[in-house]
């Protein structure tokens, strides 16, 4: 016999006739800022053995063997202790495509997806490159629903790493460049499934006070928080802008790396966090977490299936 009371008949029909589904947000505006700040809850990590690579396309496979084969040989000896998601940029490709459309009067969210096509190509040319290891790439209409399943099915799998915005992308304040490109497609990938790291693959050691290809003399930045970035307004970053954003308003991934994968030996020090070039943080690495945050083990992965 149940130990649960029967219901009231009369409390089976609210009085103004309509059912009702108990919740915090039932009768409440999501306008309210009151509400909006109840809604801060610990969130599930549902990957956080993982680690997000982003390869640029431009910076990285865009020079072809002699920078491509050896980060792939890289990745390659990483599977045996790391499970990874690798993400890819369009290169130079994006640019051309990006700049016919422009010059044709397309909107952003066009431009967004033709952007899409370019990255899953490079997608599919390290994913062939990394087939004999057992890596798989993954098309982006299946990418949300069945990266757990790959990524247990098998040590990596390669995506593009453009979000799915496609004709929804965010129109920029100022041009019509899409703001949201594959770095930033890959840090919300990694802040989803909650990653234990995120780690961007450029052709420079990290982030200058300036372009060091245009001025060799730029002071090289090691560590810098979301503060500064914001604070120091430098003319031009390694990484998409709206990336800052991103990582101020993040509630899982707390970081992001930038390395040079023209030294490929750099990848599996960003695996272990420990320093391989531009630590970008939330907030100081010096402050401690929150008591709700639990403490992630960032050295090794969870047993490989």
């Amino acid at each position: 016999m149940s130990s649960f009371p029967s219901p009231s008949p009369t409390a089976e029909i609210p009085v103004d006739g309509r059912h009702h589904v108990e919740s915090m947000l039932m009768r409440e505006s999501l306008l309210d800022k009151r509400v909006m700040s109840a809604t801060e809850t610990p969130v599930v990590a549902m990957l956080p053995f993982c680690r997000v690579l982003k390869v640029g396309g431009r910076s990285i496979v865009d020079r072809g063997k002699s920078a491509t084969y050896p980060l792939v040989d890289a990745i390659a000896a990483a599977l045996a202790n790391f499970k990874l998601v690798i993400a890819t940029g369009g290169g130079i490709r994006s640019r051309h495509v990006t700049s016919i459309a422009m010059d044709l009067g397309l909107p952003t969210g066009v431009l967004a997806q033709l952007r899409i096509i370019d990255a899953l190509g490079n997608a599919h040319l390290l994913g062939t490159l990394l087939a004999p290891h057992g890596v798989v790439a993954i098309p982006p209409e299946i990418l949300g629903h069945m990266l757990p399943f790959f990524i247990k099915a098998a040590p990596a799998v390669i995506c593009n790493g453009d979000p799915p915005f496609s004709l929804w992308e965010h129109p920029p304040r100022v041009g019509r460049i899409p703001p949201h490109r594959t770095d930033a497609g890959s840090f919300l990938l990694a802040e989803c499934y909650g990653c234990a790291n995120h780690t961007l693959i450029k052709d420079v050691d990290g982030l200058y006070e300036a372009d060091p290809k245009t001025n060799p003399e730029a002071a090289f930045i090691k560590d810098i928080t979301v503060t500064e970035l914001k604070a120091r307004k430098l003319p031009t970053l390694p990484f998409d802008r709206v990336l800052i954003d991103l990582l101020a308003c993040a509630r899982q991934v707390k970081q992001f790396q930038i390395i040079n994968g023209l030294k490929p030996h750099l990848l599996d020090t960003a695996h272990l966090d420990e320093h391989g070039g531009t630590n970008a943080n939330k907030e100081h690495p010096c402050n401690e977490a929150k008591p709700h945050e639990p403490s992630r083990n960032l050295s090794r992965t969870e047993p490989l299936l």
